[in-house]
C-alpha cells in the first residue's frame, strides 16, 4: 500500500489516534475472562491513552515522524514509572536505575502469578506491570501501523493479541460480545481511514500531475462496504481461532499443574517427601522465635482430595479480598473453645516454595514481601506473585485449646460443606474396612474413634522407618499402599497420616492431611534472651487433621517417634493432664545445602527447578534499550530503500538519487550533505572539497547524480532526468571507504540526515 504523499492534519492524526485507542482497549476486554475485576482494564486503557494521545501530540508539535515511536516508548517508560516506580523515580515520571530494578522484580513476580493462580486471577501489582507494559508496546505497535506507516488494516495484529489469550488459557475463549465490539472498532477505524485518505487526495496537488477531482458525494457501498466485508471477515476468523484453539487448561491461567496448586493432579507428594526425609544432611528451611515458649508445627498446605490413588489439594482459587492482615475465625471454631494470641517471628532460609510456613490457625500474619492470601477453607497462605525465599515476617498464632469434653461433646454432627471430607473412593480394600469397624467398636462418639485410630497406629506393633515402604515397595499413601502398611506395620508419617485420614473418613469423621514441619530443634542463639529454633528438612512432616463441630479442625499425631502428642488426644485426657511426649530434636541442620521445597517439583528431589531472582530483568532492559537505540538506524535504513524503490520506479528518481546521496555525506560528516540552501552544483563542489578528493568513478558518478537532479528541478517540463541507481552506489561506497571506520558507525547508528528530513519537511509543510 502506497503512503499518503501529503501530510496528515492534526485533526486528521488525532482521529485516526482515537480510533487506535478504541480497537485497542475494546480488544484488551477480551482478557476479561481471565482477570478478576475491572480496576486492570482501567489502567491499560489510561496506558494506551497515554501512548498513542501522546504520539498525537508528537505529531502536533511536528516531532519527526521516525521519532514518533521513541517518543512513545519514552511515554510508556514514564507512564510505567508514575503507577509502579514509586520512590525510586525522580519526580514521579523520571526512571532511575533502582526503577528499572523495581520493573524486573515486578516482571519476575508476573511470571510467578501467571503460573501460580488459577483464572479468574487477582490482578496483584506484578500481574497489574506486565499488562500495563504489553498494553502499552501494542499501543506503540498499532500507531506505527495506523499512522506512521499507514497501514491501518494490519492493526488488527495487535488487536487480535488479547483476543487471542484467552483461547489458549479457558474452554469458552473470548466472548462473543467483545469480539463484536471489537470488529466495529476496528470497521470505525477503517471507515476513518478511507476519509482521511479522500480528503488528503483531494488536497493534494503536483505540479506534473494533472488533479482529478472527485464527485462531491460517492456511492456510499463503494467505501462501506469493503470496510464492512473486510470487518467481517476480520470477525470471522477471530471466531474460528478463539474456538478452534485448544487451551491449556479450563482452570489455570498457565497449566503447570492442580489448580495454583503446589501438586499436580495425579502427582503425590508424598514420595518426594520422604526422599527428604531420608537425605543424609539436614537442609536449613526457617527459624523462628517464640517469645511466649510456643513450639507450634508449621503448615504449608493441607490435602484433601483422595482418589484412591494420591491425595491432592482442593480445587480453590486465590481470592484478592483473602489479604493476610486479618484471618477470619477457623471453620466450625465455637466460642466457648479457649484460645490465646502470640506472635511468632520466622526467619526463612533455604526454603523456596509458593505456600508460607504458619502455625493453625493464625490470626494475622505482617511483613511480608509480595502478594499473599489466605485461603478460606484451609486457612493456609500461598502467594500470587512471591515466594518465601528470604521472607522475614511476624505471625500472630491463635492458640486454640480445646478438651477432651468439648471435643466429645461434638457428636457425630457433620455440617454439610464438611461433608465432601468423609468421602473414600468405593473399592477400599476390605482388611481397611475390618481395621475401621474394629478401632470404631472402641468409643461411642467420633473424638472416642478418632483417638483410638491415633492410639493403635502408635502402639508397640508399628514402626517408624524412612527404608521399609521403599525396599518392600509401598511408598505412597494410596489405598493399596495403606494396606500393605498395615501389613508391614513399617513406614513413615506418610504412611500413618494417610492411614489414620482413610480410616476416620471410614468411619464418618472428616479428615484431610497437612503437610509442613514439626517444630524444629531449639539453638544456642538467641534474640531478645529468647532462643532462636531452627527447622530443617529433616522436619518435614506431615499429619492428619480431623473435624469436629463446635471446635474445628483438630490436628493429631499418629507417627510414633515424632513430633508432638496434643493434651485432648491422649487415652483419659478427660480425667488427667499429663506433660506432653516430646520427641527428641532431629539432627542439626548442615548449613549451606540447597533448598528442596519447590512447587513445580512436588516438595522435593533431586535438580533444583529454575527460580528466578529475576533473571529476565537485565535481558529486558538491555533489549528495550538496544530497540531504542536501533531506531533511527532503522528508521534510515526505511527511508534509504523508499528513495531507492523511487529510483527504479523512475518516480522524482533524480531528486530521490540526490536526496540520498546528500543524506550519506550528512551521516558520514560532511557538512555540504546538510546545506539545504546550496544548490546541487555548489553541494557538489563543496563535498568535492570536503571530501579531499574522490576517484573518478566516484567523482564521474557525482557529476552524473548532479547532472540528472538539475535537469530534473530546472529544465523544462517534460524533460527527461532518468536517474542511475548504478551512479548512486558508486558515490556512497566512495564516501564510505573514505571516512573513518568511526564515522561510518556513527552514520549507521545516529544518521543525523533524519533531522535534515525532518526539518525539511517541516519547512515544506509551513509553505503549503
Amino acid at each position: 500500500m502506497r503512503r499518503d504523499r501529503a501530510p496528515l492534519s492534526r485533526l486528521q492524526a488525532l482521529a485516526l489516534s482515537a480510533a487506535a485507542f478504541l480497537l485497542l482497549v475494546v480488544a484488551v476486554m477480551a482478557l476479561g475472562p481471565l482477570l478478576a475485576g475491572s480496576g486492570w482494564w482501567w489502567l491499560c486503557a489510561a496506558t494506551a491513552a497515554a501512548v498513542l494521545f501522546g504520539g498525537a501530540g508528537l505529531r502536533a508539535i511536528r516531532v519527526p515522524a521516525s521519532l514518533v515511536p521513541v517518543g512513545e516508548l519514552g511515554i510508556l517508560l514514564a507512564v510505567l514509572t508514575l503507577f509502579f516506580g514509586g520512590t525510586s523515580s525522580l519526580l514521579l515520571f523520571v526512571p532511575t536505575a533502582e526503577t528499572f530494578g523495581v520493573f524486573g522484580e515486578l516482571l519476575g513476580g508476573a511470571q510467578r502469578t501467571i503460573a501460580q493462580q488459577s483464572v479468574p486471577a487477582v490482578v496483584v501489582p506484578a500481574l497489574a506491570f506486565a499488562l500495563a507494559l504489553g498494553t502499552g508496546l501494542l499501543a506503540v505497535l498499532a500507531d506505527v501501523l495506523v499512522l506512521s506507516l499507514r497501514l491501518p488494516a494490519l492493526a488488527a495484529a495487535p488487536a487480535m493479541v488479547p483476543i487471542l489469550v484467552p483461547g489458549f488459557l479457558i474452554e469458552a475463549g473470548a466472548e462473543v460480545g467483545t469480539l463484536v465490539l471489537t470488529a466495529a472498532a476496528f470497521l470505525l477505524l477503517l471507515r476513518i481511514d478511507v476519509r482521511v485518505r479522500r480528503r488528503a487526495a483531494l488536497a493534494h496537488r503536483d505540479d506534473d500531475e494533472v488533479r482529478i477531482t472527485a464527485p462531491r458525494r460517492m456511492p456510499v457501498g463503494s467505501t462501506v462496504l469493503p470496510t464492512v466485508g473486510l470487518a467481517a471477515a476480520g470477525l470471522l476468523a477471530a471466531s474460528v481461532l478463539t474456538a478452534a484453539t485448544p487451551s491449556v487448561s479450563s482452570s489455570l491461567l498457565l497449566g503447570t499443574g492442580g489448580q495454583g496448586a503446589l501438586f499436580a493432579r495425579g502427582v503425590s507428594p508424598f514420595l518426594d517427601l520422604g526422599r527428604d526425609l531420608r537425605r543424609p544432611d539436614a537442609v536449613p528451611a526457617f527459624s523462628y522465635v517464640a517469645r511466649d515458649g510456643d513450639r507450634p508445627y508449621f503448615r504449608l498446605l493441607t490435602i484433601d482430595r483422595f482418589d484412591g490413588e494420591v491425595w491432592g489439594p482442593g480445587d480453590r482459587r486465590i481470592d484478592g479480598d483473602n489479604t493476610v492482615a486479618e484471618f477470619p475465625t477457623p471453620t466450625g471454631l465455637g466460642n466457648e473453645v479457649a484460645r490465646s494470641q502470640h506472635p511468632i517471628d520466622v526467619t526463612v532460609q533455604q526454603l523456596r516454595t509458593t505456600w508460607l510456613p504458619l502455625p493453625y490457625p493464625v490470626s494475622s500474619v505482617e511483613g511480608l514481601d509480595g502478594s499473599w492470601f489466605w485461603d478460606r477453607g484451609a486457612l493456609t497462605v500461598r502467594s500470587a506473585d512471591s515466594d518465601t525465599s528470604g521472607q522475614q515476617y511476624r505471625a500472630t498464632m491463635l492458640e486454640v485449646d480445646p478438651t477432651a469434653e468439648q471435643l466429645r461433646a461434638s457428636g457425630d454432627r457433620i455440617p454439610e460443606s464438611i461433608q465432601e471430607f468423609t468421602e473414600l473412593p468405593e473399592d477400599v480394600p476390605e482388611s481397611v474396612r475390618e481395621l475401621a469397624a474394629e478401632l470404631g467398636a472402641r468409643g461411642g462418639t467420633a473424638y472416642d474413634r478418632a483417638v483410638a485410630i491415633q492410639e493403635y497406629l502408635r502402639g508397640k506393633d508399628f514402626t517408624y522407618s524412612v527404608e521399609a515402604p521403599v525396599e518392600e515397595g509401598y511408598d505412597g499413601g494410596g489405598l493399596d499402599v495403606i494396606a500393605e502398611f498395615l501389613e508391614q506395620r513399617e513406614g513413615y508419617c506418610v504412611h500413618f497420616a494417610s492411614t489414620m485420614a482413610v480410616l476416620a473418613r471410614e468411619l464418618g469423621i472428616p479428615s484431610r492431611i497437612s503437610v509442613g514441619y514439626t517444630a524444629g530443634t531449639p539453638t544456642t542463639k538467641r534474640v531478645e534472651n529468647v532462643s532462636v529454633v531452627q527447622v530443617d528438612s529433616q522436619d518435614l512432616h506431615a499429619w492428619p487433621e480431623l473435624y469436629f463441630q463446635g471446635v474445628g479442625w483438630v490436628p493429631f499425631e499418629p507417627t510414633p517417634g515424632r513430633g508432638t502428642v496434643p493434651d485432648y488426644s491422649r487415652p483419659g485426657a478427660s480425667e488427667t493432664a499429663p506433660t506432653p511426649e516430646l520427641v527428641p530434636g532431629t539432627p542439626a541442620p548442615s548449613p549451606g545445602a540447597r533448598p528442596d521445597l519447590d512447587p513445580e517439583r512436588q516438595l522435593s528431589g533431586g535438580q533444583t527447578a529454575a527460580t528466578t531472582d529475576d533473571p529476565v530483568l537485565w535481558p529486558l532492559v538491555t533489549l528495550v534499550l538496544l530497540l531504542i537505540l536501533l531506531l533511527p538506524a532503522a528508521a534510515r535504513i526505511w527511508l534509504r530503500r523508499v528513495r531507492v524503490r523511487r529510483i527504479r520506479r523512475d518516480d522524482r528518481g533524480a531528486d530521490a538519487a540526490w536526496r540520498e546521496a546528500m543524506a550519506t555525506a550528512s551521516d558520514l560528516g560532511y557538512p555540504a550533505g546538510s546545506a539545504d540552501a546550496l544548490t546541487p552544483r555548489e553541494a557538489a563542489e563543496a563535498l568535492l572539497e570536503e571530501v579531499g578528493g574522490l576517484d573518478d568513478r566516484a567523482r564521474d558518478a557525482l557529476n552524473a547524480l548532479r547532472d540528472s537532479v538539475e535537469r530534473a528541478r530546472y529544465g523544462p517540463p517534460g524533460t527527461a532526468a532518468p536517474a542511475s541507481e548504478t551512479a548512486l552506489v558508486d558515490l556512497v561506497t566512495a564516501l564510505r571507504a573514505g571516512s573513518p571506520v568511526t564515522a561510518r558507525w556513527r552514520a549507521r547508528l545516529l544518521p543525523v540526515s533524519l533531522l535534515d528530513t525532518a526539518r525539511a519537511g517541516r519547512r515544506a509543510a509551513a509553505r503549503a
